[in-house]
């Protein structure tokens, strides 16, 4: 097996860029989901109710994020503060109370007026700390469902993915469900309707749901189990229209037999080492 796709999204929810390489760091990958989009109150903005945000690109310079949008242009926004940035509360998901830094008033008027809604760009500083929620807790509750016991954390670190730092997914997985969508006349989907930051070939379609640690290169992941899906599946990354596939066709075969709620595509990643490189084409083997 080996690492065919390596994606980095740098501001949750807005579209992500294919890289040939990807530090890591105790975060996930440097550069990914390190910027978020949030209300007037700090809550979380995701494509979900606001597919428009799968519009606007971002490129990452090595000072600087640069975000563009047909019709609005583009914005730079600086990596890191180069003064004290203005601290605001924000919230994410069963993350409450995480500490960014607001990005400032030019590129928050930029966004407000693209996506139509009063927002605020924030970005991971040095008082951010988010641990990922522990696993048996945050699977028996679901990805995006409440948690039962939100106290129950691990001593792990993430940035603004949505419960783990990374998601992996084969290209067997998605030919597999490539294969039954044209079988009933629909479209093929690209991978970018499942946003994975790690993409393996040379294993059978869904293998990865059965790995419960996996070495890429050198780097050492452990599950966080399989990812429940949602709309955003369904919402095309470079026109922001949405349909009903492919959540609909997998729910035919993919729901989890436990909680049928739930509709399963890809496996949430932890990484157990916290530094090092990534590279496509690096070997992926099953521990």
């Amino acid at each position: 097996m080996h690492l065919t796709g390596l994606f980095l999204y740098p501001v949750k929810s807005f579209r992500g860029c294919a890289v040939a390489t990807a530090a890591i760091d105790a975060l996930g990958l440097v550069g990914d989901r390190r910027f978020l989009v949030v209300d007037e109150n700090g809550a979380h903005l995701t494509q979900r109710p606001l597919p428009r945000m799968a519009l606007i690109s971002t490129e990452l310079t090595a000072t600087a994020l640069l975000l563009r949008a047909d019709g609005a242009g583009e914005i730079s926004v600086p990596l890191r503060a180069t003064a004290p940035a203005p601290l605001r509360t924000v919230s994410i998901w069963r993350s409450h109370g995480l500490v960014a830094e607001d990005c400032g008033r030019a590129v928050s008027a930029w966004l407000s007026a693209f996506l139509g809604v009063p927002c605020h760009l924030v970005r991971i500083g040095e008082k951010f700390r988010r641990p990922v929620l522990d696993r048996p807790a945050f699977a028996a509750a679901g990805t995006h469902a409440p948690v039962v016991d939100d106290r129950v954390v691990s001593s792990d670190l993430f940035n603004f993915a949505d419960g783990y730092p990374f998601l992996v997914v084969s290209e067997a997985s998605l030919a597999h469900l490539n294969d039954r969508l044209v079988s009933i006349g629909e479209e093929p989907v690209p991978m970018d309707r499942f946003r994975p930051s790690l993409v393996v070939s040379g294993c059978p379609a869904f293998a990865e749901d059965t790995w419960s640690r996996v070495r890429i290169g050198a780097i050492t992941f452990r599950s966080g189990g399989p990812c429940a899906r949602c709309s955003v599946t369904t919402t095309d990354q470079f026109s922001g229209e949405r349909g009903h596939e492919p959540l609909r066709t997998l729910a035919t075969y993919r729901r989890d037999p436990t909680d049928p709620t739930r509709i399963h595509f890809a496996l949430n990643l932890t990484h157990e080492t916290k530094s090092g490189t990534l590279r496509v084409g690096d070997a992926v083997e099953r521990l």
